[in-house]
C-alpha cells in the first residue's frame, strides 16, 4: 500500500494530464539498442545495452525507490546463452514530488557480460525490455532487441566508459568497517548500518537492497558524523511480517551528489 502510495504521488502529473500523456510517442522519447561488444579472456562476451532518451528525460536503476520503475530483461528467443550478469554504472539521485528516485538522465550505457551455454557455438540475443522513463510524466516503454555476438568482437569506448563508472568497492573507498544491527517490526524488519567511511561528497543517499526482488525497502533515514556513516530502512515482504535476512546478500550503495557511489556486498552483524 506505501509504494502504490508513493507511486501515484510521483505520477502525479501523469495522471491529471492525460491528453498529455497521449500526445508523447514512445519513439520520440527513447531509443534502445545492444551493442554486440567483445569476448573477453574469461570466454564471457561483453555487450551493452544502450539507451538514448530525450533531454531531461530519465529512466531508472535496478533499485529505483518508490516511485520509480526497475528494468525488466525477458530472454526469451535468445540462443545460447548460459547466464547473464549486469555492470550497473553509478547511478544518481532524482527529487519528485518530494520523494527520491534512482536511476540516470539522457543515455545508459549497461554493460551487459553474457557466459554462453557453449563457448564453441555463436551466441544472439533477443529480449524485451520494460523499463520507465520519466519528465513531467511517466510512461512505459517496452523494447524488442536483438543482436549476434560475434567472436571476438571489438573494443567498444561506450562500453569500456561504462565500465569505467562503476560504483566504488568499499575497499576502494575507504571503507574501513560496517555493521548491521537487524531488528523485527510488526510487518517485516528493521535494518541498521554503521559504517566507517570517508564522505562520498554532499546529499549522501544510502539504498538498501535484501536480495530477494519481492522485498520492499524502505527510503533510508542518513545520518554523518565525520566518518560515521549511519542508515536505517525498513523491509517488507509481501506477508507483512518478520522474515529470514541473509546477511551475506545485503547490498548497501552509498550514493553522492557529485557522482560518486560505493557498493558493499555483505553487511554482517555487530
Amino acid at each position: 500500500m506505501i509504494r502504490a502510495l508513493a507511486l501515484c504521488l510521483a505520477l502525479a502529473p501523469a495522471l491529471a494530464s492525460p491528453l498529455h500523456a497521449q500526445s508523447v510517442r514512445l519513439a520520440d522519447v527513447v531509443e534502445g539498442e545492444f551493442r554486440p561488444g567483445w569476448q573477453t579472456a574469461a570466454g564471457t562476451h561483453m555487450a551493452a545495452l544502450h539507451l538514448r532518451l530525450a533531454p531531461n528525460w530519465k529512466t531508472y536503476w535496478r533499485a529505483p525507490g518508490d516511485a520509480g520503475i526497475p528494468p525488466h530483461f525477458n530472454w526469451a528467443g535468445s540462443e545460447n546463452v548460459g547466464s547473464v550478469r549486469f555492470h550497473w554504472p553509478s547511478p544518481e539521485v532524482f527529487h519528485t514530488n518530494g520523494l527520491k528516485t534512482v536511476g540516470y538522465h539522457d543515455e545508459l550505457v549497461l554493460p551487459i557480460e553474457i557466459t554462453p551455454k557453449d563457448p564453441r557455438k555463436p551466441v544472439r540475443l533477443r529480449a524485451s525490455v520494460d523499463l520507465g522513463v520519466c519528465k513531467d510524466i511517466c510512461i512505459p516503454a517496452t523494447l524488442m532487441l536483438g543482436t549476434a555476438l560475434a567472436a571476438p568482437g571489438q573494443a567498444d569506448t561506450a562500453i569500456h566508459a561504462a565500465l569505467r563508472a562503476r560504483p566504488a568497492t568499499g575497499a576502494e573507498a575507504g571503507l574501513t568497517r560496517i555493521t548491521c544491527t537487524v531488528e523485527p517490526i510488526r510487518d517485516g524488519l528493521r535494518i541498521t548500518a554503521r559504517m566507517d567511511l570517508p564522505s562520498q561528497g554532499r546529499d549522501e543517499v544510502v539504498v538498501f537492497e535484501s536480495g530477494l526482488p519481492e522485498i520492499w525497502v524502505s527510503e533510508s533515514q542518513v545520518r554523518r558524523d565525520g566518518r560515521s556513516l549511519t542508515a536505517m530502512a525498513e523491509m517488507v515482504p509481501p506477508s507483512g511480517g518478520p522474515f529470514s535476512l541473509n546477511r551475506s546478500a545485503v547490498v548497501v550503495t552509498v550514493i553522492g551528489g557529485d557522482g560518486r557511489a560505493v557498493e558493499i556486498r555483505g553487511c554482517p552483524a555487530p
